[in-house]
């Protein structure tokens, strides 16, 4: 028997393996099923309702905004002028936009809107699959001692290590593959039935696909630091520390940034980095940029951290985990 064929098989027999893949397909079928649940298909005459509603809303902001000013105007030349910030002008005059007839129907999943959203989940709850799949791979590997009666058989420490990973994320990719398919077709069925697939066009599937393959890679590298990380210490749980341990770190350069009066203090947290992959950017603002007790309005200062640079550094971080789990491997003495 081949080691791959060999490994396939240790993956699918393990039961952590099975029993966290049924955890993940019941989170999925929650997160679908409360979609269906929550929203309903919208008729003309909802829509016609919803509109008439928004803008009886909306006559009678105007009404409001009328009488609020004929009480300002009555007030000039009086202390009573200061209630209204010392003019009439500064006095808010409502407009349709205001009254969206949106906001006036029952939920309604619209594929185009909300996908993306559902997109990210499926990423993420399979990436934590699959970072704690591949940690138990390796390291209950190593914590049971096979890897070293692998290493018997197959005495090629960086062949038996890299076709076990190898072998780990080809299957992850592919059931991640299968499964988005199916994802993509219940979201789809939703929204013909409990929804809309209006401007559902070439380029909206176009990036759907993008953003389905940025969660992929999510996935995979989640895969690869999870496998990598268990291996470097040679158990499961020092993977899981490992996460805890960056997770703390990340926390108190956070604060320690904000404590020294850093401008983007968020950029230091993986969440934003996550997000910037996944929607193609993330903005951060300095809200002590801006004197909000001015008439006059201002613009934040922004930051924009792209999908290029947080693969980048994501990439980075791979390349020096794996590279780190395939020197000590190489290096160490197995025991």
């Amino acid at each position: 028997m081949s080691l791959a064929r060999a490994e396939s098989r240790r993956l699918f027999k393990r039961r952590f393996t099975k029993l966290l893949m049924v955890g993940v397909l019941l989170i999925l079928a929650a997160v679908a099923a409360g979609t269906y649940l929550s929203n309903q298909k919208v008729s003309a005459g909802q829509i016609a309702e919803a509109k008439a509603e928004a803008n009886r809303d909306y006559q009678a902001g105007l009404v409001s905004a009328e009488q609020e000013k004929q009480k300002c105007l009555a007030a000039e030349g009086t202390p009573e002028i200061q209630n209204w910030g010392g003019s009439c002008e500064n006095i808010y005059t409502p407009s349709p936009e205001d009254y969206d007839y949106v906001w006036y129907m029952p939920a309604s999943f619209e594929l185009r809107q909300e996908f993306p959203d559902m997109i990210s989940v499926f990423a993420v709850v399979l990436a934590a699959a699959a970072f704690l799949i591949g940690a138990s791979f390796v390291g209950s590997e190593w914590n049971s001692g096979g890897m070293m009666n692998l290493l018997l058989w197959r005495p090629q420490r960086l062949r038996v290590l890299g076709t076990k990973m190898a072998v780990f994320l080809g299957w992850l990719t592919g059931v991640s593959l299968l499964l988005a398919a199916v994802w993509t077709g219940v979201f789809q069925l939703i929204a013909q039935f409990r929804g809309t697939t209006d401007r559902m066009t070439s380029g909206v599937w176009q990036s759907f696909g993008l953003m389905g393959l940025r969660g992929l890679a999510l996935i995979v590298v989640a895969g690869a630091l999870g496998f990598a990380m268990a291996s470097l210490g040679r158990h499961t749980g020092m993977a899981l520390g490992a996460l805890i341990g960056i997770g703390a770190v990340q926390i108190g350069v956070y604060v320690m940034a904000q404590l020294a009066g850093a401008k983007y203090p968020d950029v230091f947290l993986a969440p934003l980095w996550l997000f910037a992959w996944l929607y193609k950017e993330f903005v951060v603002e300095d809200y002590t940029s801006c004197d909000y007790s001015s008439t006059g309005g201002c613009e934040l200062d922004q930051f924009t951290m792209t999908w290029q640079v947080a693969g980048t550094g994501t990439a980075v971080l791979v390349v020096l985990v794996v590279g780190a789990a395939m020197w000590t491997m190489r290096s160490r003495d197995i025991t």
